[in-house]
């Protein structure tokens, strides 16, 4: 597989179709908080997501697909 091919629209739509969808009243929220008191409760998701988000990855990028819950 070329890695500079453009992706379809149907691959893309694949891909996204995985993510969690878009908390649009949390974002609002922390659009209005002044940048020190929105710092770290990013900071403390981004602790608790990244692995979340790796298994994510290779689940999708393994054959072999596993059970994520």
């Amino acid at each position: 597989m070329d890695p500079n091919r453009l992706l379809s629209s149907k691959e893309i739509s694949e891909i996204v179709s995985g993510f969690d969808p878009i908390d649009w009243v949390q974002i609002d929220l922390l659009a209005k908080m002044p940048f020190e008191k929105r710092l770290l409760p990013g900071l403390k998701a981004q602790e608790f997501s990244m692995s979340e988000i790796n298994r994510k990855v290779l689940a999708h990028l393994t054959p072999v697909r596993m059970d994520i819950k």
